[in-house]
């Protein structure tokens, strides 16, 4: 079978979650001297229960149709977190063919953006920044100044300086971002648009190279963050809400817990 982008994220994935897991682990014997970390795939084929060949071929991204039983018990066997497996099993099940298209914010839900009070914003599938409210610009950052190809928050975050500084704990901030990210990138490998912007990020910025290349996902949809603001710490919650017409588009809206 040839492969395809969604064949090798999925590969990307399953390699790296074998790589981070040891022989003590799982209960195996350390046996030999291991050349490289992590579990051999025939290890790994054995704890699931199929054969080392098929995993072989899964991992290298020439397979494209475990089943959910195969999912599930790969899934146990690499001790994924309840937000791995999830990912885990839309990677491997569903296979988006669509074209992107930067996506447009419905006029209805933009108005009420503009009638919220506390700091709010609407990004795309790929993190593009679309619509936002006079707070956001008081607390953010006028993304009208920005160049409509630049005026991504995950570009924004890797390639702009200012950030640091803003985000006290920048590093924390920008790896949540990125691995939220992660989870959207790999059903849309396919599209250009995705790979582009991941490619401009690997080449400009070490950290998101780095982190980039262990494949972590996340899911932090509401919380709390710090931000320097006028020459004072402050703090906000926030929380992340799809719009039913389009779940592409995610409302984010923050509130000041102290400062």
């Amino acid at each position: 079978m040839p492969k395809t982008a969604a064949n090798e994220q999925l590969g990307n994935f399953l390699r790296e979650r074998r790589l981070r897991l040891t022989p003590q682990s799982l209960g195996l014997p350390r046996g030999t001297r291991r050349r490289t970390p992590g579990l051999r795939r025939e290890e790994v084929a054995a704890l699931a229960g199929i054969s080392t060949d098929w995993y072989v071929r899964l991992e290298q991204g020439r397979h494209a149709a475990p089943s959910e039983a195969t999912i599930e018990a790969l899934a146990r066997v690499m001790r994924l977190s309840a937000i791995e497996s999830a990912h885990f099993k839309r990677l491997a099940l569903k296979r988006s063919g669509r074209l992107f298209r930067r996506e447009t914010v419905p006029k209805a839900v933009e108005a009420i953006i503009h009638r919220i009070s506390s700091p709010a914003y609407i990004v795309g599938a790929r993190l593009d920044m679309l619509s936002w409210n006079q707070a956001a610009v008081s607390t953010f950052r006028d993304y009208s100044k920005i160049p409509i190809g630049e005026r991504n928050t995950l570009f924004q975050m890797f390639t702009n300086p200012v950030l640091h500084d803003f985000f006290p704990d920048w590093r924390r901030e920008a790896r949540s971002m990125l691995e939220n990210f992660r989870q959207t990138y790999d059903l849309w490998s396919h599209a250009p648009e995705f790979n582009e912007l991941v490619d401009t990020l690997s080449a400009r910025s070490p950290e998101f190279r780095r982190w980039w290349a262990s494949h972590g996902v996340g899911l932090k949809a509401s919380g709390e963050k710090l931000i320097n603001s006028r020459g004072r710490s402050v703090k906000l919650a926030y929380a992340t809400f799809s719009v039913l017409e389009n779940p592409d588009l995610r409302l984010i809206i923050y509130a000041q817990v102290s400062q």
